[in-house]
């Protein structure tokens, strides 16, 4: 009678029996994922964007020659790329000549806010292919244009005015012996006057663009130009 009434017993439970089963099945199972996520977790990656794809500094070979650029200076990201390039744009902050950060978002309710001044010197670096050197242009092509007296600036800077009807009308060149300097500008009209300060490095050449409100702090500038270059050249 008893085993009769433990066997019917037991044959009404089976769902009883396979519970007993799962616990220890589902618990297993619960630890394994536990552990998984904590080794995911340890192993996974730390580093972020700027040591994996977009290191400080890009090696960048303009006209065969080489130039270590600061990654955030780029300003097309096309150009966000080390090796070979026919042209690279920079930007930097001046005076402190660091790479300016990320522009941010501009809103039609903001955009009057983000205007500011130009608080930057731009630099193009392209190859020239044997083009005419600026300095070679300085020399032959700017006197044929410019007015016969030259006029004295401030503080030790030369301005000449280029003459009425050629092709750099409304333009002035100034000049400086020391530091060097040579830029030429355009002048204040409906738009501030913007100047621009050409030199050649080997393969390439460097083109500097500022505003003409710089001058007044000219040798600043001059400087400025200066240390780019002898940042940009090589691997540091």
């Amino acid at each position: 009678m008893t085993f009769f009434s433990t066997t019917q017993h037991s044959a009404r439970n089976p769902r009883r029996r396979r519970r007993s089963h799962m616990v220890p099945i589902v618990l297993g199972g619960a630890v394994t994922a536990g552990a998984i996520a904590i080794v995911a977790y340890l192993l996974w990656p730390t580093w972020g964007p700027k040591a994996s794809g977009n290191p400080d500094r890009l090696p960048v070979s303009v006209g065969a020659t080489l130039f270590n650029v600061p990654t955030m200076a780029v300003r097309r990201k096309i150009q966000r790329h080390s090796g070979p390039q026919e042209r690279v744009d920079l930007s930097f902050m001046f005076p402190s000549l660091e790479a300016p950060e990320a522009p941010k978002h501009v809103s039609a309710d903001t955009v009057e806010e983000s205007v500011q001044p130009i608080d930057r010197i731009f630099l193009s670096i392209s190859a020239h292919h044997d083009t005419l050197a600026p300095d070679a242009r300085l020399r032959t092509i700017y006197p044929r244009y410019l007015e016969q007296t030259p006029s004295p600036a401030q503080d030790g800077l030369t301005l000449r005015a280029f003459r009425d009807g050629t092709p750099y009308s409304n333009e002035d060149l100034f000049l400086a012996s020391s530091p060097g300097l040579n830029a030429r500008c355009t002048r204040d009209a409906a738009t501030p006057g913007m100047c621009l300060s050409e030199r050649r490095i080997d393969g390439a050449d460097l083109t500097f663009r500022f505003p003409r409100s710089w001058l007044a702090q000219w040798r600043d500038v001059a400087n400025a130009m200066d240390r780019l270059t002898a940042q940009l050249r090589g691997p540091k």
